[in-house]
């Protein structure tokens, strides 16, 4: 693990180091974060921060894993074929965030960004490649359960089954993304804990991404500490949401994505129960507001009271996930 760790605080210096002139420039040219007037009140001091904060994280992390697989990338090799997956994952994503983030600054209707079907279909083709490629260049094809030895193979479902949870991780980061330093620990724990089991499984290309990220991550969260000075906004959090659940999908463990990403399956489940209790009940509300935080928020927590519990809660998750994965 020494050469993973060595690696994530690489990352850090090397994404805290530009992020103050990230923040100017993005400023400079008013790509500042739109907040939808139905937020709670104390969101609207957010208004005209820096967003885009996506590719502090972005960049450093492909720099870092091409320069370190240059070698396998050119060969052609297996480490390369298996690595250049979540960095095409990460890209990839993080362009269609940076486009809906655009957007929502720049178009007729200021923080709303890409239209939702639009979005879902470019996510859900993108997400379909993806899982074509796990399936028929890296030949992954089976689930790992918990108590079980063996992996069980499920052949061509590995595709759909893939694609799906690509796109409902992404779009559960992209849900957890509201408060300051929210998305950015609640990723970090998840990115960490896969790392570990990657170690695990002796998987040490996938180590040194995993923790590349995890070094990144806690880089963009020195200037996201409330009150953020960036956010992480679309570009961040639909290219981390997808490249979590590659990262799972590779390690095999994926059946445990839903409980170390519990915050993040917990803030997506909140959404979904909100919008069907408001259809079935004709416009009543089961919580006070989704997702999950803003309950929380409009209950009296303070911010930081909800940022801290839920990453306490995401930590705990994490621990359980590692011991499962070790049965």
């Amino acid at each position: 693990m020494a050469w993973p760790l060595t690696l994530g605080a690489i990352s850090f210096f090397l994404a805290v180091i530009w992020g103050a002139p990230l923040i100017r420039w993005l400023k400079a040219y008013s790509l500042g974060k739109q907040i939808r007037i139905e937020e709670p009140t104390a969101h609207q001091v957010k208004t005209g921060t820096p967003t885009l904060g996506g590719i502090m994280i972005i960049g450093p992390v492909l720099i870092i894993t091409v320069f370190l697989n240059l070698a396998a990338l050119m060969g052609n090799t297996l480490i390369g074929r298996s690595i250049l997956v979540p960095m095409a994952t990460l890209l990839t994503f993080g362009i269609l965030g940076a486009l809906d983030d655009v957007v929502g600054i720049r178009g007729k209707q200021k923080g709303e960004g890409l239209r939702a079907r639009y979005k879902f279909l470019w996510q859900s083709i993108i997400a379909l490649g993806i899982a074509a490629a796990l399936h028929f260049v890296l030949d992954l094809r089976s689930i790992a359960i918990p108590l079980v030895p063996e992996k069980i193979d499920i052949g061509l479902l590995y595709i759909p089954v893939a694609a799906f949870i690509i796109v409902s991780m992404t779009n559960a980061v992209n849900f957890t993304d509201g408060l300051d330093s929210l998305a950015g620990w609640t990723s970090t724990i998840a990115f960490a804990c896969y790392g570990v089991i990657a170690f695990l499984q002796g998987q040490a290309y996938l180590v040194v991404f995993c923790f590349t990220i995890v070094g990144a991550l806690l880089a963009f969260l020195w200037y996201n500490a409330h009150p953020a000075e960036l956010i992480m906004g679309d570009t961040g959090a639909l290219a981390l949401g997808a490249t979590l659940a590659v990262v799972a999908l590779m390690t095999g463990q994926w059946l445990l994505l839903p409980l170390i990403g519990a915050v993040f399956v917990a803030e997506t489940l909140s959404v979904i129960i909100q919008v069907l209790y408001f259809k079935r009940t004709h416009g009543k509300r089961f919580f006070k507001m989704a997702p999950l935080h803003l309950h929380f928020e409009l209950l009296g927590w303070s911010e930081t009271q909800v940022v801290q519990r839920f990453w306490l809660a995401g930590l705990l998750a994490g621990m359980l996930g590692i011991a499962l994965a070790l049965l």
